[in-house]
């Protein structure tokens, strides 16, 4: 099942604001994880220098696409 933008939004707002044991935290970055493309997404939530918003993560994630070499 792939979960809409707007979902993915509230997981990604529950993960940096922490809210939760680190078991659940944990699920919920899988969640994402399998929900969009990008490969690190984690790294996008915890270590971003932008300091990016939950929507601004989400949408970054959801846009990556593979360089593909030929």
């Amino acid at each position: 099942m792939r979960l809409h933008k707007e979902e993915l939004i509230k997981i990604v707002e529950k993960i940096i604001n922490a809210e939760g044991s680190e078991e659940e935290l944990d699920n919920l970055i899988d969640v994402v994880e399998k929900n969009v493309p990008h490969p690190n997404v984690s790294d996008l939530i915890f270590w971003n220098e932008d300091e990016l918003s939950a929507e601004e993560i989400v949408e970054k994630a959801m846009k990556y696409r593979p360089n593909l070499l030929s």
